[in-house]
């Protein structure tokens, strides 16, 4: 048995990717990847920071998803040893077996530093948890994961132990979860069974928030992907973003914007709506084993895998407007229309064809009117956190709740339950040229009240130390699931108790 630690820090949302030289042709080309803006110096120093503010206590640490960025990398092998397709090639490998240890392997190799730095904080006796994200979902790899414990170089007899957990975790009266099952855009939509059969091979089903990401930041690298107002942008600044930056270097960026839109939308349609891979024989084993390192029990399991949204690639609508799609087919047909109408025309009667530009330029007001009313949903993962708090509480018996995903560092009181977001550790920037840093680096940090429970605090790292992030209260709104909260077995008499469960090694 190994008992829970008395601390508990979490950090999310750290997007560790290779590293690629600077162009001298594009300075600003997919400057958020330049080794300048590794964290792995501030990783050290965090880590240090922990051990300073458990005093000397056992601790466990749970890096809560999106640490590795798979979709980040684009590089590919001098001498593959597995076929590589003409799409891989223009935007990354897919995400297969041997091509999700190779990008891991790649990571790895550019941050040798943050391997040290987890591999000192287990030789102390202090315990590792990393929960998969959305991001680094290639890490439900077994192989992956072992590659991962291998370059830790840990002896069989470490006092530290290191676990992986598929979604989500319980530390005390804590849910930690990265957040991602409430994003309809960047769901898991069976972590239970991630995988799927594409061209007789198994892959990972990567949602269409991280394809889109994929396709699309890695062919237009002059956005910063960590930070959505870098290129979820209102149209007259996409206007004023291409006569600045654009013309000269990337002229047909419109082009590469369009092709990659339909490829993403394509595959995340193909991978939408294949059936995962599932072994009737070994489900139960699959849950249970999901159970231990999650130190709850099966059943908590079970119903944790029924809290998800709806995936977004089952609203195509949705899909189109996230990708521009919808305006760039909308303005086709006006100016496929214009055509038709003046062409009829002009068979009865001699109309200049100068009138199908006059009937285009008066059909485009309402377009722009249409492109300026619509908005991204990129924000409706937050309102979603909010409407399920309080199921995801009741079900595994908890009074806390800690996320990533949506890079906002907060900390509220919703009602009974106190909510942490811890912002990310990422390369964000607000600007093109890495020089003007967003968002927070936050850390949730558990540790012991005195009473016989545990404190959550919210604190903002910044640079050598670390200062509280207050709470805020947030009113509780009714939604249509609280209807069915008091109707759940258990609601008066609690789930099943959660076993104290060995953290294991593979």
């Amino acid at each position: 048995m190994n008992p829970q630690p008395p601390h508990t820090f979490i950090i999310s949302d750290v997007h560790i990717a290779d590293g690629e030289p600077l162009d001298p042709k594009r300075p600003l080309w997919r400057r958020y990847k330049d080794p300048a803006h590794f964290v792995d110096e501030a990783i050290r120093q965090f880590l240090h920071h922990a051990r300073v503010l458990s005093d000397g206590a056992r601790a466990e640490l749970i890096l809560n998803g999106d640490i590795f960025d798979f979709d980040c990398v684009v590089a590919i092998p001098d001498a593959p040893e597995f076929p590589v397709g003409w799409l891989e090639r223009r935007r990354g490998l897919a995400p297969e077996c041997e091509k999700a240890v190779w990008k891991l392997g790649r990571i790895l190799d550019d941050h040798p530093a943050f391997l040290d730095h987890l591999r000192t904080w287990l030789m102390d006796g202090h315990d590792l948890a990393y929960i998969i994200g959305n991001h680094d979902l290639e890490m439900h790899w077994a192989e992956a994961q072992d590659l991962f414990r291998d370059r830790l170089s840990l002896p069989e007899d470490c006092p530290g132990k290191l676990r992986f957990c598929p979604w989500f975790t319980i530390s005390g009266d804590t849910l930690v979860t990265h957040g991602n099952q409430l994003d309809p855009y960047c769901l898991c939509d069976d972590p239970l069974h991630p995988f799927i059969e594409v061209n007789r091979t198994a892959q990972v089903r990567l949602p269409f928030g991280d394809l889109a990401g994929k396709f699309l930041s890695n062919g237009i690298g002059w956005f910063n992907p960590h930070v959505e107002s870098t290129y979820v942008k209102p149209l007259h600044e996409w206007v004023l973003f291409f006569y600045r930056h654009v013309l000269r270097q990337q002229p047909l960026i419109l082009w590469t914007w369009l092709w990659s839109s339909v490829a993403a939308l394509i595959a995340s349609l193909s991978a939408g709506f294949r059936p995962a891979l599932r072994d009737p024989l070994t489900l139960e084993e699959r849950v249970n084993g999901v159970a231990l390192v999650s130190r709850t029990s099966p059943a908590v399991v079970r119903a944790m895998h029924e809290v998800r949204v709806h995936p977004a690639i089952f609203r195509p609508l949705k899909v189109l407007r996230e990708l521009w799609l919808d305006r760039a087919f909308l303005l086709l047909a006006i100016a496929f229309g214009s055509f038709q109408v003046i062409s009829t025309l002009h068979m009865f009667a001699d109309v200049s064809g100068w009138w199908m530009v006059a009937l285009f330029a008066v059909l485009l007001p309402p377009f722009f009117f249409y492109a300026a009313r619509v908005d991204s949903d990129v924000q409706e993962v937050e309102r979603n956190i909010h409407k399920r708090l309080g199921l995801l509480a009741h079900i595994t018996n908890t009074h806390k709740v800690v996320m990533g995903h949506t890079h906002k560092a907060l900390h509220q009181q919703v009602g009974e339950i106190q909510y942490a977001n811890t912002g990310h550790w990422a390369p964000g920037f607000s600007d093109m040229a890495c020089t003007e840093p967003h968002g927070v680096r936050g850390f949730a940090w558990l540790h012991p009240d005195g009473s016989g429970g545990r404190t959550l605090e919210l604190r903002q790292w910044q640079d050598t130390d670390s200062t509280p992030i207050p709470t805020t209260a947030v009113p509780v709104k009714k939604s249509a699931l609280d209807r069915f909260l008091p109707r759940l077995p258990g609601r008066r008499r609690r789930l099943p108790t959660r076993p104290e469960l060995p953290l294991i090694q593979r």
